[in-house]
């Protein structure tokens, strides 16, 4: 069975948030811990993770995925804006091991005025500061588009944080397919040779969850706007592609296309009727 789903607001509660996407055919979803653009996070509420526990185990949801805020920069040459993002991060781990999830996913950061040596040795500090041997989830770098200074552009520079990080085993990566091929990598028409190069440079064994998206921008350009699925330059066809590809079909897919629930509704319908396993 696809294991896709889509970005559900928490708003409601953990348990609201599985009905409305069970509700729209997902058996997985992604949440923000807090307001994407900083913000405290939700208080736990002992009553509602029961029953979301619950309502998961009734209704096969599983692999649900946690997304940092983006004002989380661990590589900023601003020394409060790391202080921010080592504290919010240790305290998403800490909600994170009392809740049914088990993926984190953030973006790396970026190094501002600095240079991209000096951005990656600051995100791996903190994540060797923050992260315990007992935290109960898997913690994603995102593949990045490459605009502007962030980091994460290259399979190679997320080879290099996790490569320096002391708990390795905790690490994985969320690749994004709008910003993937946006930062040059051709899943359009050689997927094969992509898959290949994450493996080699990366290992297939760290691939954890997929973004599914469409891009308003061309290949090669380093923008990051999604879109709908097939109303991009990826299109229908290459979705398709890559949703059954070997390496990619017992994943958990989670949409980030510019959607309400309806307009998610649909994409799900779309892509399980196109699913081939």
């Amino acid at each position: 069975m696809l294991n896709i789903g889509a970005h559900i607001s928490i708003a409601g509660g953990y348990e609201n948030a599985a009905k409305n996407a069970f509700d729209i055919g997902a058996n997985t979803f992604q949440f923000f811990t807090r307001n994407p653009r900083g913000g405290k996070a939700r208080a736990l509420d002992r009553d509602d993770i029961e029953k979301t526990e619950k309502f998961f185990e009734e209704n096969g949801i599983k692999n649900i995925l946690a997304h940092a805020p983006y004002t989380l920069n661990m590589a900023s040459n601003n020394e409060s804006t790391r202080e921010f993002a080592s504290e919010i991060f240790r305290k998403d781990l800490d909600i994170l091991n009392e809740i049914p999830c088990n993926l984190y996913n953030f973006h790396p950061g970026s190094y501002t005025k600095d240079t991209l040596e000096i951005g990656t040795s600051r995100i791996v500090d903190i994540l060797n500061s923050q992260i315990k041997e007992d935290d109960d989830t898997f913690i994603l770098l995102e593949t990045m588009s490459g605009k502007g200074s962030e980091i994460g552009r290259s399979f190679e520079e997320l080879k290099e944080i996790i490569d320096r990080v002391n708990l390795k085993d905790k690490m994985g990566v969320c690749f994004d397919t709008c910003h993937v091929y946006c930062a040059g990598y051709d899943i359009v028409n050689d997927l094969d040779s992509v898959m290949t190069e994450f493996d080699k440079v990366i290992g297939l064994d760290r691939l954890k969850a997929i973004h599914l998206n469409d891009t308003q921008n061309d290949f090669n350009t380093n923008k990051d706007r999604h879109a709908k699925i097939g109303e991009g330059f990826i299109g229908n066809e290459a979705i398709i592609r890559f949703i059954n590809h070997e390496t990619i079909r017992n994943l958990p897919i989670l949409l980030e296309t510019p959607n309400e629930l309806d307009g998610y509704r649909k994409e799900i319908e779309f892509l399980r009727d196109n699913y081939k396993y």
